[in-house]
């Protein structure tokens, strides 16, 4: 990648941002005003000095070449990643030609850069020297026993409190409130079944959710316990469909598919929260095998996740399937170019097309939330109180999610149309679209719909 070349859009640094505080802050940043010594180099390297409230301005550098998103170092104490200022001299480095000019790079940063290059040589050195002495295989036999073992006594004890539900009506789950799921969900945790546990603190919630929640229960519990059953008799499933039973429960995995080296293109990046972890979900579509991706990426305690690969870039790597039926996740392996901006677009389907689609995903995974899909020459329209998305000149629809709706996105894309077909990529499951990523139709950027 020619950083000099190609340039990022605003929406693609923004989108590096760890929380709206970071995107509004580095904002104010992206002007020269509190800049001086800007520069950047051909291979990827960007730095400058901000000033601040001291009387030293915040050395900032940016590896932009980095194979696994950008990385950053800044000297102010913010403990965020990428900081304001790394987002700010990325959004001036991106603007106007010469606002970031092409230079050498002070010591400071050439420091840095050498140093994390170094380390990231001698880890792909210790790698390619072999892995440590693989452990017992007996030994991690027995443990797996043990825990399927324990994971079966949960499953049957969950059983009984579904049947216990069944039987005295489903009006004393809102008698009960959420502690009985609570408590439900930790002997779960205890079980080593933390995929069951999830599922059990998700139908303490659904009493409290508003009209039409006696329906929503029923469909949860139905599905739990599909879960459960298929748990218990797991030795009698197809290999795939055993696979994602243990996935569902909450059994970890490795990847398991060959390499697949391909042209990935970045459809969308966005992250979910909780108090203890954050979730990146970036989703990649290779553009010669059509296939769609997810690659997840973890951050505790409040940290962003490391891996960065905002919407609307592509890169050539290597990914590699996780096991299961249907199953879209993948691991990121190797990478053989920097990520870098690109034109190219995602094959799309109409609205009929992609509700087949996720009819045949929910056979391979019953659990199955939504699945990824690009919509062709869509139209966003309103329907009532709610909107959808309609195929140019056909009668078909596809409803978006509460979620969807209530997010700014919405109004982003019904401007991008203005009334005109879009290409939309998203996320479809049982209760509607959620639109991702919206492309204007003819030439245009993407436009980030998270």
């Amino acid at each position: 990648m020619t950083q000099q070349g190609v340039r990022w859009t605003a929406d693609q640094v923004l989108a590096l941002a760890p929380d709206a505080a970071s995107r509004k802050a580095g904002s104010k940043l992206g002007a020269a005003g509190p800049w001086s010594e800007a520069g950047s180099s051909d291979e990827g390297t960007v730095w400058g000095l901000c000033k601040g409230s001291g009387s030293r301005p915040y050395q900032t550098v940016i590896d932009i070449a980095d194979t696994a998103g950008p990385a950053y170092k800044c000297s102010c104490p913010s403990r965020k990643f990428p900081c304001k200022h790394a987002l700010g001299l990325l959004l001036l480095w991106a603007g106007e030609d010469g606002a970031v000019p092409s230079g050498q790079a002070p010591g400071w940063a050439e420091e840095w850069l050498a140093g994390r290059r170094k380390r990231t040589e001698e880890k792909r050195a210790a790698g390619a020297s072999g892995s440590p002495a693989a452990a017992d295989p007996e030994a991690a036999r027995r443990r797996a026993e043990r825990r399927a073992e324990r994971i079966s006594a949960g499953a049957g004890e969950l059983e009984q409190r579904l049947t216990d539900l069944l039987r005295t009506g489903l009006a004393s789950a809102e008698q009960a409130g959420y502690g009985l799921w609570e408590e439900t969900a930790a002997r779960m945790v205890d079980a080593q079944a933390p995929g069951l546990a999830a599922r059990a603190r998700e139908l303490g919630a659904i009493p409290s959710s508003g009209p039409g929640w006696p329906v929503r229960l029923l469909e949860e519990c139905a599905l739990l316990h599909l879960l459960d059953q298929a748990w218990l008799r797991r030795e009698r499933l197809p290999d795939d469909l055993a696979a994602t039973v243990r996935s569902r429960v909450g059994l970890p995995a490795a990847p398991d598919g060959p390499p697949l080296r391909d042209h990935w293109l970045v459809l969308a990046q966005y992250d979910t929260t909780d108090p203890k972890l954050t979730t990146r979900r970036i989703w990649l579509y290779g553009t010669a095998s059509g296939r769609t991706s997810l690659v997840l990426s973890y951050g505790a305690g409040g940290r962003a996740p490391e891996l960065a690969l905002p919407m609307g870039l592509a890169l050539d790597a290597e990914v590699s399937a996780f096991p299961g039926a249907g199953q879209l996740r993948a691991s990121l392996g190797e990478q053989f170019a920097a990520p870098s901006p690109t034109t190219e677009r995602p094959q799309g389907v109409t609205t009929a097309q992609a509700a087949v689609h996720y009819g045949e995903a929910l056979r391979n995974d019953p659990w199955l939330d939504s699945v990824p899909v690009t919509l062709d020459r869509v139209v966003p329209t309103p329907d009532g109180g709610s909107w959808q998305l309609a195929d140019a000149g056909a009668d078909l629809a596809l409803p978006l999610t509460p979620t969807a709706r209530s997010r700014p996105g919405l109004w982003r894309l019904v401007a991008l149309s203005g009334g005109a077909p879009v290409k939309v990529f998203g996320e479809l499951g049982h209760r509607g679209f959620t639109p991702l990523t919206a492309w204007p139709e003819g030439a245009g950027e993407p436009v980030s719909l998270c």
